[in-house]
């Protein structure tokens, strides 16, 4: 496939040198349109959907995708779009919003765990427990509503929870579920852009709050706490691929790209039957034959 490379070009699986600042929202890679690119999406798509019926069929493994990102960067579409192929049964999306009371009575890991996808599944988280280390530290104030023990909440909490990710995400790999992580680049300007395309446009208006230009005052800290949570908690078990968002139609071809790289990885196959099976099989097909 012409993608295969996308999936390593934007991948970080160490702190080392990490810099957001260097990687450009608005990059295409060599793609330059839409049309060039969409060819090479759709054969993505379907070879992602022959890739999870193996899955399905060798329930083994499991695929975990995390999608974290600024609002308006298109999480939404790209689950959507890149998965419109695959089997909805062997497919969950789960939408992490502000806690419950229920889960403000846990850690902050148990909410997202127990919609962890089972073998032979595909979860897609769209915001995970990144959460607490994006938007709770952006407004520390909501740490005070978690109802953690005031002495725990020290000025290592970020890094305890960072330590905290990353053994989840180790005992998950060791457990046979596989983790892709994916930020959705997307430039302040282009987020202004769709942010008025949102107000301009009846049919979208619904997918505006005041939220969200009350979060676009805190751009500076937000991109902050993404650096270092990627630095933090890239892994090459559980890696970030920072996707370059300001053009939708790339950024779902670099999504589906490192879908189809990690599903291949696995070496995926149909489940072979052993002897016993294969005469009962051969059984059934000639009395199927000889009736009627």
């Amino acid at each position: 496939m012409k993608t295969d490379k996308l999936a390593k070009t934007y991948q970080v699986e160490s702190e080392k040198h990490f810099r957001l600042k260097d990687f450009d929202p608005a990059d295409t890679g060599h793609w330059r349109s839409k049309e060039s690119a969409t060819e090479a999406l759709q054969q993505g798509i379907a070879r992602t959907a022959e890739l999870q019926d193996k899955l399905y069929a060798q329930d083994s493994w499991a695929l975990l995708l995390i999608f974290q990102a600024m609002d308006a960067a298109g999480k939404d579409g790209i689950i959507k779009h890149v998965m419109s192929g695959i089997n909805p049964q062997g497919c969950q999306v789960f939408s992490f919003k502000a806690p419950s009371d229920l889960e403000l009575q846990h850690d902050f890991l148990w909410r997202t765990t127990r919609d962890l996808p089972e073998r032979g599944h595909i979860g897609i988280f769209n915001r995970s427990y990144y959460e607490e280390v994006l938007v709770v530290r952006v407004h520390p104030e909501i740490l005070k509503s978690q109802k953690t023990p005031p002495s725990l909440v020290g000025k290592k909490i970020w890094e305890e929870r960072f330590e905290d990710i990353r053994s989840f995400e180790r005992h998950m790999a060791r457990s046979g579920t596989v983790i892709r992580k994916f930020f959705l680049n997307v430039s302040r300007k282009e987020q202004k852009r769709r942010f008025l395309e949102r107000l301009d446009e009846p049919e979208k208006n619904w997918k505006f709050s005041a939220t969200d230009i009350r979060e676009r005052q805190c751009w500076d800290d937000y991109q902050k706490a993404y650096e270092e949570m990627i630095a933090n908690t890239a892994t090459e078990h559980a890696p970030w691929y920072v996707v370059p968002a300001d053009n939708k139609w790339f950024t779902r071809l670099v999504v589906s790209a490192v879908v189809v790289d990690t599903l291949e990885s696995l070496r995926l196959a149909y489940p072979k039957v052993d002897d016993a099976k294969r005469k009962e099989l051969e059984a059934a097909k000639k009395l199927l034959i000889s009736k009627k």
